[in-house]
């Protein structure tokens, strides 16, 4: 008898052993032996029970063995590109030039298979459980004013193009005015965004509305959505989340998506340094906004090298033009750098009581304008936690999940370009606070939003809001505050004015969130397809030129530059499209 151990069988890479071929049978060994790697061979026998003893608990099929009596082989698989081992280092854009032999990983069959499962029971629970219709919305729609820019999308009528969608916003509120008070949709949403890292020009949204709801409401059904389809091989979620507003976000951890499975939090010393010799610190305090902020490092002093801190201050000068103060506490509790001798024995007994600080640990200081030293102080944060886990300090738990509701954001800024012109926030449906309507009129700066972030270890994976339902006010903020062209939101202004309910949503990013459940490198590894960086399908060579003749119908004439700065026009795609 011979015995051969054939694997992985597809589709679900389970590994059987085929046992007991006769010598005789020669013709099916030499099928089984030659076959190459990855071909496709169908196997005939009798299913028995492995011999006691030698059965395997950790395979699915560790139990049975196959008798082999006929082998085929239906297709041989070719020379590979590379090993479908996911220990075998590949690059990603070999990786997504051949996607199809990639998904045959572990790996990616663990992730999409995990993602089929767990869009499966969300589905389940607001369908089943709580009484939501899964509503299919346009992809093709006209032009949104702000937000992300859009792709076009050209038609038959000269000048004229759809938009892809950014979101189905305007269509879950049109629903809420149709009577579907609980919709639902796992929609598929593009932004042309450009070459962004980590992001995809098309992803994929858990988007939900809801009418007669509040921020609260909403924010419990998130909850329980996602514990109920919370994967079985992680530690279960705890519901409720913990709530932060942006201003104690802002304070607290220098950003409004705050990493909380780990501390060095922001602290005001200001009040330590009011009556300091410390002149240029003085100037800081006299200011409107001025303040002088510090984290503590733990163990700073120990783990952290010289180029680390020059790194750090290098940034903080290049990117803030800011200048930051390093202090470092050795093992015999000597203060060390050359800002330290400038601070008195009390300043630095008070420093110590605020700050915790212990031997070894570094504190970096900052003094400046509020937001500017809490935004620089969120970044350096993280850089000291990258630093700190380099040298193998254990900071963030990757099998920790940290979800955090973060609320009472801006309902408006103002535009970088422009100071005096305000911008959304969030999106300019958004509802302004009950507690600050009445300061639209007058301080429009500073009114807050019934906006909501849910935040997972560092990441934004959800937004929503409580939407405007009041078509005067929709109209005011457009078109007063905004100076939005409001002919392009007609159809949702007209809406609001026939009786819509005060309505409220949110929306999960699908492809973010199961890249941090799974622990994946990239939001590229739980997409079947994805994009690469640039925008690319480089397994199809995606996007693609066409023949002039298709683009007549159209009314589009393609150009692009040449060397001499001038265009010409043809059917090659450019940059520049006219109609």
């Amino acid at each position: 008898m011979w015995r051969i151990a054939f694997f992985p069988l597809r589709p679900r890479s389970y590994s059987v052993w085929m046992d007991s071929i006769p010598k005789s049978a020669a013709s099916v060994k030499k099928i089984l032996c030659e076959a190459p790697v990855e071909s496709v061979v169908k196997v005939s026998g009798t299913v028995i029970s492995r011999p006691p003893g030698q059965e395997n608990p950790k395979m699915p099929t560790g139990e049975i063995e196959i008798k082999v009596k006929t082998a085929e082989l239906l297709n041989a698989c070719k020379k590979l590109p590379f090993e479908i081992k996911d220990f075998v280092k590949k690059t990603e854009a070999l990786r997504l030039q051949y996607r199809y032999l990639d998904l045959r990983s572990f790996q990616m069959q663990y992730n999409l298979r995990l993602r089929s499962q767990m869009v499966m029971k969300m589905r389940e629970y607001l369908c089943n459980l709580h009484g939501f219709v899964d509503v299919e919305t346009p992809t093709l729609f006209k032009r949104t004013p702000g937000g992300a820019k859009e792709f076009l999308v050209p038609s038959r009528e000269p000048g004229k193009f759809y938009s892809l969608p950014q979101s189905p916003q305007q269509f879950k509120q049109l629903l809420m005015v149709g009577g579907l008070d609980r919709y639902f949709q796992v929609a598929r949403c593009y932004r042309d965004e450009g070459s962004r890292p980590d992001r995809q020009p098309e992803f994929t949204q858990i988007d939900i509305e809801m009418s007669f709801v509040d921020q609260t409401g909403i924010q419990r059904l998130i909850e329980g959505l996602l514990q109920y389809s919370w994967p079985d091989d992680k530690d279960p979620v705890a519901i409720p989340f913990p709530s932060m507003t942006f201003a104690e976000a802002l304070a607290t951890y220098g950003t409004d998506k705050p990493d909380i499975r780990f501390g060095m939090k922001i602290v005001d010393i200001s009040d330590v340094f009011r009556n300091t010799e410390i002149r240029f610190l003085r100037d800081v305090l006299a200011k409107p906004q001025g303040a002088i902020k510090a984290i503590c490092v733990p163990e700073g002093a120990k783990y952290l090298r010289r180029q680390d801190v020059e790194y750090i201050r290098e940034f903080a000068a290049h990117h803030y033009s800011q200048e930051v103060l390093p202090i470092f506490l050795n093992a015999k509790k000597n203060w060390s750098s050359p800002f330290a001798k400038f601070l008195m024995e009390g300043e630095r007994l008070e420093l110590t009581r605020l700050m915790g600080i212990r031997e070894e640990d570094m504190v970096l200081i900052i003094a400046g304008e509020h937001e500017k030293a809490c935004s620089l102080l969120g970044k350096l944060r993280l850089q000291c936690a990258d630093l700190l886990e380099m040298r193998g300090v254990v900071l963030r738990d990757p099998a920790l999940f940290s979800f955090l509701w973060v609320v009472d954001f801006p309902l408006f800024l103002t535009k970088e370009e422009c100071p005096t012109e305000l911008e959304s926030a969030h999106h300019p449906f958004t509802a302004p606070h009950p507690s600050d309507i009445h300061l639209l009129h007058t301080e429009p700066e500073k009114v807050r939003g019934q906006h909501y972030d849910l935040v997972l270890n560092g990441n934004e994976v959800g937004g929503g809001s409580v939407r405007i339902h009041d078509a005067q006010l929709q109209r005011y903020i457009l078109a007063t505050l905004l100076k939005e062209d409001v002919k392009l939101l007609s159809h949702l202004l007209q809406a609001l004015d026939y009786g819509a309910p005060p309505h409220g949503g949110i929306a999960l990013g699908l492809d973010r969130l199961l890249c941090l459940i799974t622990g994946a490198p990239s939001i590229r590894d739980v997409i079947a397809f994805p994009k690469s960086y640039r925008g690319h399908d480089l397994m199809s060579n995606a996007p693609d030129s066409v023949p002039l003749e298709e683009l007549k119908p159209y009314h589009i004439q393609v150009s692009w530059p040449t060397d001499s700065g001038e265009e010409t026009s043809s059917a090659t795609p450019s940059k520049n499209l006219s109609s």
